[in-house]
């Protein structure tokens, strides 16, 4: 799984990731971390949100759907 720097966004720390699959292909992921809370508590992992051909654009999208989850729930 490789890890790119953490952003912040809205209290939460954005650590976007991606993990090469067999076939070659990436699985976007993420973690999602409360800037305010306990060490577990306020901590989100989300895995395969989607497939893509390369790890940019895992990244990517773990990135925008982390964005979306805070907007819209956070």
């Amino acid at each position: 799984m490789q890890n790119k720097s953490a952003h912040y966004y809205n209290g939460y720390a954005v650590k976007p990731s991606a993990h090469r699959l067999p076939d070659g292909t990436f699985s976007s992921n993420l973690l999602l971390e409360r800037a305010n809370s306990a060490r577990t508590d306020g901590r989100y992992q989300f895995y395969s949100l989607d497939y893509f051909t390369n790890e940019e654009q895992a990244l990517q999208h773990s990135a925008r759907w982390a964005r979306h989850w805070v907007d819209t729930r956070g």
